[in-house]
C-alpha cells in the first residue's frame, strides 16, 4: 500500500514538472533577435535600479546566476533612460555598481541601492547621496573617492551606455528587465509561468543556452 501511494504521488507531480520545463516556443517564450549568437555562452540583463519589477525580480536573477553552467558569463547592464532621475544620477549609479562589483561588494551595494529607492523611498539627488549609500553598504570612503572616476569604471560605464543605445536603436531593448541569451534570444517575460516563475525562468534560460 505504501509503495502504491508513493507511485501515485510521483505520478501526480509529473504534469507540474512538465509544465515548468517547457516545451518552449519561439514567439511565445522567446524571440530570435540575431542570426548568429555570441562566441561564448552568456546571459545579459538590462535593468534599472528605478524599475520596481527589476527590484522584485532581483532575487530570482541572483539565483539564476548561481545556477548557470560553468563557463557561462552573466552580464548585468544598468540603463539610464528611466524618468525618475536625471541621466547623470543614473550614470552615477552605474559607476557605483561597477566599482562595487570590482571590489567584491556588488551584491551588497546593489541591494542597498534598490532598498534606498523602493523600501526607504529616498531619492538620489546628488553624487554624495550615492556615495553615502555605497559606503554604508561596505565600500571604503577613501577608496570610493579615488576609484569612482577611474579609467576602468568610466570605460565600463561607456560600454554599458553604448550597448543600451545599440539595443534601443534596434528595438531589442524597449523595457526593463530585458534578458538576452547568447546574444541571439530575447526572453519574453510575459510568457513565463506566473505560478512557478523562478523555476520556469531558469529552465528557459538553460534551454536557450543549449540552442545553436
Amino acid at each position: 500500500m505504501k509503495k502504491l501511494l508513493s507511485f501515485l504521488f510521483a505520478f501526480c507531480l509529473v504534469p507540474a514538472a512538465m509544465a515548468v520545463g517547457g516545451p518552449y516556443e519561439e514567439g511565445k517564450h522567446y524571440k530570435v533577435i540575431a542570426e548568429q549568437g555570441t562566441a561564448k555562452p552568456e546571459v545579459k540583463e538590462y535593468f534599472s535600479f528605478y524599475c520596481p519589477h527589476c527590484f522584485s525580480f532581483d532575487p530570482i536573477v541572483k539565483s539564476l546566476e548561481k545556477s548557470l553552467p560553468e563557463g557561462t558569463a552573466f552580464k548585468k547592464y544598468h540603463v539610464d533612460f528611466m524618468g525618475q532621475a536625471s541621466q547623470e544620477i543614473q550614470a552615477g549609479l552605474t559607476q557605483a555598481m561597477i566599482l562595487a562589483k570590482a571590489k567584491g561588494k556588488g551584491d551588497e551595494v546593489s541591494k542597498a541601492i534598490f532598498e534606498h529607492i523602493h523600501v526607504k523611498h529616498q531619492p538620489f539627488a546628488t553624487a554624495d547621496d550615492i556615495k553615502a549609500v555605497v559606503v554604508a553598504a561596505g565600500l571604503d570612503a577613501a577608496m570610493y573617492d579615488k576609484d569612482i572616476n577611474s579609467f576602468v569604471v568610466k570605460s565600463q560605464t561607456k560600454l554599458m551606455q553604448k550597448s543600451q543605445a545599440d539595443a534601443s536603436k534596434t528595438k531589442v531593448l524597449d523595457s526593463v528587465p530585458t534578458f538576452i541569451v547568447n546574444g541571439r534570444y530575447k526572453i519574453i517575460n510575459q510568457g513565463l509561468d506566473q505560478a512557478n516563475t523562478e523555476q520556469d525562468f531558469k529552465a528557459l534560460v538553460q534551454y536557450l543556452l543549449s540552442k545553436p
